[in-house]
């Protein structure tokens, strides 16, 4: 079956602006002809015009993509950066000539925060990978052929389609019921979508009305054919330019629309902007939505380590575990890996960083020539040296130069 025959997933069929009935858990979806109409308006195209949908996508897939990716060797117990392997320069520095290695994570993400799915086709040099080149999310389409493999079935600008071998492709699936495709966060939450852009609709016919409402005159008799015309060219005509409406002899306005306040419309839009953070569990103040107060800490580093554990861990896990199934070689699992680099993201807090790295040359974890090369410093002469501080010395050896034969440093 392709990924729209499911009962499961046909509401993609509606997100992406086809203009049918959407089978939901063997039910037909009755949908407000209203949405029908605006179909198209909640598609990825249309989701991505909505300011908060576009902050959260663009705030998920630049910060995954600035992440470098390193590949590491193990060798017994120890781990170090494989530079020499050929997917090193793939997924650090250019998975194609054509792309940067942060392009090429941008456009990953972005697909999987909006299509569910990312694809890229594998291009051999023999065995050896040699470039990864996106390929459009709706453009594919997946099966299963009689022997249970995985086919891809790519549609091309043309309209041209070919097949494609599940070695050839590497796909990263989001979040989903363990199936061949991740879903689609625009397409399940197109009734959230409809809402934000109905709001904005509104908010902008108001505007664009000059903030005047809409209604009706009520007379006390019936008027004549050049009562009306009169009534047209001399308080209607007048009203819709923007000038003042003055009526006489008992004519009363009635307005027909609620204003602004009593439609609640700016809680309205409000309310949208962290509903659909929820759909992409960004916090709100993070795409500059401040009205109310994060409960992710108050300090800077609380509140990037919130968002790299609840937002990002879950993106970053998907595309290294995709990487190690789809890229490494069965045979180089055991010793070869692949991992995004997050310490990266705590240079923005130059205090954070520097408690990071005290506590962990303190311990042992780090020399100071690691160290200095996270900050792109030259290492040192002895910096290699894992160090640790002598602390709860007995207190009979207090301001000793010398420790106990059993609790000397050994070198």
């Amino acid at each position: 079956m392709t990924i729209y025959s499911s009962p499961f997933l046909a509401p993609i069929r509606w997100a992406f602006g086809w203009r049918q009935e959407a089978k939901i858990a063997g039910g037909e979806a009755a949908y407000p002809e209203a949405m029908m109409e605006y179909g198209r308006d909640v598609g990825v195209n249309g989701a991505l015009q909505i300011a908060t949908v576009w902050a959260c996508i663009r705030l998920l897939a630049e910060t995954v993509s600035t992440l470098p990716v390193m590949v590491y060797r193990s060798e017994g117990d120890q781990r170090r950066v494989a530079k020499e392997h050929p997917l090193f320069a793939l997924l650090h520095d250019a998975p194609n000539a054509d792309m940067t290695a942060l392009e090429f994570w941008e456009g990953v993400v972005s697909a999987l925060c909006t299509f569910g799915n990312a694809y890229a086709e594998k291009k051999f040099s023999g065995s050896r990978i040699v470039a990864l080149m996106p390929l459009r999310a709706d453009a594919m389409e997946i099966y299963r052929n009689a022997r249970g493999r995985r086919r891809y079935r790519y549609h091309d600008e043309k309209g041209n389609a070919r097949e494609l071998d599940e070695d050839q492709v590497f796909h990263v699936r989001g979040f989903g019921n363990g199936g061949d495709i991740g879903l689609s966060p625009i397409a399940y939450a197109r009734y959230t979508l409809f809402g934000a852009r109905m709001a904005d609709r509104a908010s902008a016919e108001i505007f664009a009305t000059g903030n005047r409402q809409q209604g009706v005159l009520e007379v006390s008799s019936v008027l004549k054919p050049d009562q009306r015309s009169q009534i047209r060219e001399n308080i209607l005509k007048p009203f819709i330019e923007g000038k003042t409406l003055v009526l006489e002899a008992g004519m009363k306005f009635a307005p027909t629309t609620l204003s602004p306040e009593d439609a609640q419309m700016l809680e309205s839009r409000a309310f949208q902007v962290e509903e659909i953070c929820r759909w992409f569990r960004v916090p709100p103040f993070m795409i500059g939505h401040t009205e109310k107060s994060t409960s992710w800490g108050t300090g800077l580093e609380q509140q990037q380590l919130g968002f790299l554990t609840f937002a990002l861990e879950p993106y970053l896990e998907r595309i290294e575990q995709a990487i190690r199934r789809s890229l490494i070689a069965p045979g180089e699992r055991g010793s070869i890996s692949a991992e995004f680099k997050v310490e990266k993201l705590l240079r923005a807090d130059s205090a954070a960083r520097a408690a990071f790295y005290q506590t962990m040359t303190q311990i042992g974890a780090m020399t100071i020539n690691e160290v200095r090369g996270l900050e792109n410093m030259p290492p040192v002469e002895g910096g290699d040296v894992p160090r640790m501080q002598m602390q709860n010395v007995p207190i009979t050896e207090a301001g000793s130069t010398t420790l106990p034969a059993n609790e000397e440093q050994k070198p």
